[in-house]
């Protein structure tokens, strides 16, 4: 069923079967290999919260969880560079750290932050994204637990937003041909 967000359209891209099948599988390889250790897991906000919670609640291992922001800054202006955490209040020295990111495309962000992790000495940093657009990544970046690898489309829902709107759809929409 179209999906009318602002004064776009969109069409279904993937359920929430499928997303919650990938989430289980997902969740099962992070619990099978993290046995007999506490990771702590880093949910980067706004868009994964949705994605962060379902995964979480898969989790059988103990662990912990914490939600950031990402921001680029240089006084009031984004350079689009520098990446500063905003709420990572955890100390991630000797832990295993698996950052959870809703979709990642050309991966600039997180070829940024997981070095700040590892330069704040954890012991292991993971990347666990929902959706890949492999086809447009541009930096390096190796993402352990894989949902999707997706085209390049524009995507909305399940967290993942068109101006702000359309987080709520519990499936995922791409926009519609116009």
């Amino acid at each position: 069923m179209e999906k009318k967000i602002l004064d776009k359209n969109f069409i279904p891209f993937l359920n929430e079967d499928e997303i919650r099948i990938a989430i289980k599988k997902m969740a099962g390889e992070i619990n099978k290999d993290y046995e007999g250790k506490k990771p702590l897991f880093i949910a980067i906000l706004n868009g994964a919260f949705m994605f962060a919670s379902d995964l979480y609640k898969e989790i059988t291992i103990p662990s912990e969880i914490s939600f950031i922001k990402l921001a680029s800054y240089k006084g009031t202006k984004s350079t689009g560079s520098v990446i500063t955490a905003i709420g990572l209040e955890e100390e991630v020295y000797d832990r295993d750290v698996i950052i959870i990111e809703d979709i990642i495309d050309t991966g600039k962000t997180l070829s940024q932050f997981a070095p700040q992790l590892i330069h704040q000495q954890a012991r292991s940093v993971k990347i666990c994204s929902l959706l890949h657009k492999k086809e447009c990544t541009k930096y390096p970046v190796e993402i352990n637990y894989l949902g999707f690898t997706i085209p390049d489309l524009f995507v909305v829902g399940y967290g993942l937003d068109y101006n702000g709107h359309g987080r709520n759809l519990k499936g995922i929409y791409q926009i519609a041909a116009e």
